[in-house]
Parts: structure tokens; sequence; C-alpha cells
């Protein structure tokens, strides 16, 4: 009997961590999905498996457990550059939704303000819902910014609230949680300048670690022979390593020179991180002590992504930089591969959302003109455009889960699967 207990445990976080999605770019944070069967070609009607209205506005990316999908939006205030609102009518939504049939199963309101960052400029652009929320199947967790972090039950009963910090920045908030053992961690560089490490089940801070400077960046947790773990995170001027446990800091190397908007990308004990309004790329080993800028960092070069975070495959970085360039180059050297100029409709900055790959093929969703499918390889091919045709404006990352791409605008979720 124990023996058949263990097996179905083991089966179920193999069929868990291949179905899955559960945070920002996925189980592992690297936006590549281990299972097979996405589709290739999606239309408005195409490959269309349903479509859901939203309550609200926003950027960030769904998140998924089981047959539920979690995601945050906002309403009352930020609609509409030419009328905007009463900022004191913002609300923040945390969302359920039944991956079935895209019903919303619950939905959680909180009062944001006053005060919240005016709507205009940058903000305007992604508004107040940017963070994606991670879930470990026990909980969900929200970063909401200057409001702080919440944690609900999968069923939406609130567990607790901690708050990090009260600043605003005219760019808003944007860096989504990560889990570590039984650490909630949130790069809350906007609101404290800080990094900050939270117990999953009571709320309370646990760490907290200074010098987080310009980083709109999700940190990542990066794997070490030996089976050891550290938490690095891209800050403007530095990259740094730290304990997640404790939150010492264990390295320290130079980085952007710039903001950061990238998530960091780990592979294999190595960093890259990228951003800047002159885009720079590095690559960075972990596991160093002190500082590490002149013995790993292994390269460095003059290009790179403002904001969409850079993904790794066979030995190759991609990405698609914000104005529509996709861009491959060799993760060992930095040398690039290609760099094509896509051709995308649309006003202005033409991407916010960045690459993931499911079953052979990188998806990159652009804001007004669709979603590119692009070859995972070293010669550059455009394999489809797909379009909705529904007027809405796409910022956010999808999720590639179970054979599937959930998709969502600043008005409707969709889940698109081959039918």
């Amino acid at each position: 009997m124990v023996r058949r207990l263990t097996t179905l445990v083991l089966l179920g976080v193999c069929l868990s961590a291949g179905a899955d999605w559960p945070r920002f770019r996925g189980p592992s944070g690297d936006g590549t999905a281990s299972d097979k069967g996405a589709p290739q070609k999606w239309g408005a009607t195409e490959n269309l498996l349903w479509k859901t209205a939203l309550p609200g506005a926003g950027s960030s990316s769904p998140a998924t457990w089981g047959n539920k999908i979690f995601l945050t939006c906002y309403s009352g205030y930020g609609v509409s550059e030419d009328d905007p609102g009463d900022p004191a009518n913002l609300e923040l939504h945390i969302l359920a939704l039944d991956r079935a049939d895209g019903k919303i199963a619950w939905d959680q309101t909180i009062k944001a303000g006053p005060p919240v960052g005016e709507y205009r400029g940058f903000l305007a652009m992604h508004g107040y819902a940017s963070s994606t929320p991670a879930t470990d199947g026990q909980a969900v967790y929200v970063f909401l910014g200057h409001m702080g972090v919440y944690a609900y039950s999968l069923d939406g009963r609130q567990l607790w609230h901690t708050e990090v910090g009260s600043n605003l920045d005219p760019w808003g908030s944007a860096s989504s949680p990560v889990l570590a053992g039984n650490r909630v961690i949130v790069n809350a560089s906007v609101e404290s300048g800080s990094l900050v490490a939270l117990d999953k089940t009571s709320g309370k801070e646990v760490w907290r670690a200074g010098g987080m400077v310009k980083s709109w960046s999700t940190p990542a947790l990066v794997d070490l022979p030996g089976g050891s773990q550290e938490l690095v995170v891209s800050v403007k001027g530095k990259v740094i390593g730290f304990d997640p446990v404790n939150g010492t800091e264990l390295w320290r190397s130079a980085g952007v020179d710039d903001y950061v908007c990238a998530s960091v990308v780990a592979h294999d004990g190595i960093v890259y991180v990228t951003g800047g309004r002159k885009p720079v790329t590095l690559a960075i080993r972990a596991g160093g002590r002190g500082d590490v800028t002149a013995s790993h960092l292994l390269w460095r070069v003059n290009k790179g992504s403002k904001v969409g975070t850079p993904l790794w495959n066979d030995g190759f970085l991609y990405w698609i930089a914000f104005s529509g360039t996709a861009q491959c180059l060799k993760a060992d050297t930095g040398e690039t591969v290609y760099e094509e100029k896509l051709e995308i409709a649309g006003r202005g900055d033409k991407i916010y959302a960045s690459l993931v790959l499911a079953d052979g093929k990188l998806f990159g969703v652009t804001r007004q003109d669709g979603t590119v499918v692009l070859a995972a390889g070293p010669k550059f091919d455009e394999l489809e455009r797909n379009r909705l045709n529904d007027k809405s404006v796409f910022n956010a990352t999808p999720a590639a889960s179970d054979g599937q791409l959930l998709l969502r605008s600043d008005r409707f979720l969709y889940l698109i699967g081959n039918k």
C-alpha cells in the first residue's frame, strides 16, 4: 500500500510539472513548457477553445494549477488615457477561472488608493496589474506593488496580507513573486528599494536586502552543482546572488548600467541578464563569492532587450526586442546568430511580452499585431502570424501548459488549443 501511494504521489508530481504553469514564465521561470501539442496556427475561430471577458485591464500573465487559472487585473481608473477617471476608484482584482470553460470562479477585489500612480506615459502602456501570481497548489501569492503581498486559498479566501513598501514610480510596479521553499520573495525595488522574503504560511517578513535600484526584474532561482541554490536579481549597475533562505549576499558582479525590466535567465549555473535604454546583455557564472566581476563575468555585448526576457534553448538565447526585432545569440559567447526586423503593425513600442517555448516553437506576442511563431533554431524562420482580430492590446507573456496556450489582453483571456 505504501509503495502504491508513493507511486501515485510521484506520478502526481510529474503530471503537475508537465501541465501546470504556476508562476511568471512557467515552472522553472525559464519560459519553457515540457509538454507537447501546442498549436502552431489559430485565429478568431480556429483552435480558439474559449474567450472570457475580464472585469478589467492588465498585463500580468496567467498562472495555472490543475483546473484553475489565476490572473490579476484592474478597473475603475486608467482604462482610457483620454478620460482616465478618478484615481480614488481604482480597484485591483485577483481572479480564479475554471480552465474547462473559462468562467470566473471567484474575484477578490481590493481598493487600491489613493494614492496611485498617475495614468500617463509608460504607466498607461501597461497599467496597474503587471505582476503575475505564483502558486504552489496550496495558496496563490500576489504582489500588488505599494498595496503589498497577498495570499489567497485556492477557493478565494484571503490568508494574509503584508506591506513591503509604499513608494510609487511613474513606470508603475511589475516584478512577479518567486517561491523558494517556504519563502515568498518579491523584488520591491519600486516600493522600498528592497528584496523581501516572507513566510508563505504567515506572511511575516523573514529577511530584507537593500540596494534594489531601478529594477522591475523578477529574480531567478539558480541551481548549482552539489544541490545548492542561489537567488539572483538584476538591478541598475549590478547583479547580486543571495542565499534564498536567510538573505545573505553571496556575490555581486557588474551588470546593466541602466534600468532593468527583463527577468534573470539561468541555465547550468550561468545567469543571463539584459536591459537598459541602450540594451546590453551579460553572462555571469553563479556560485562565486564577493565581487566576481573579474572572475565570473563571461561576456558582455551591446545589444539586448529593454523589457522582454530572453529565452535559453539548446545553447542559444532568443528574444524579440521592444521595436520588433527578433534576435538570436550564442549563449556561450554572446555572438549574434541572427537579427531580423519583423513586420509588426501598431504605434510606438511593438512588444512588451517575453517569448515562451512550447513543442519546439517560439511564441512571441505583439501588442497589436498578433502572435509571432518562430522556429526554435539558429536559422530565422517565421512559421506563422496568428491574429484574433478583436482590437485588444496584448502586453502579457503567454502561459503554455497541457499542450495549450493562454493569451491575455487588456480585455479578454483566451485558451488556444488544437480542436
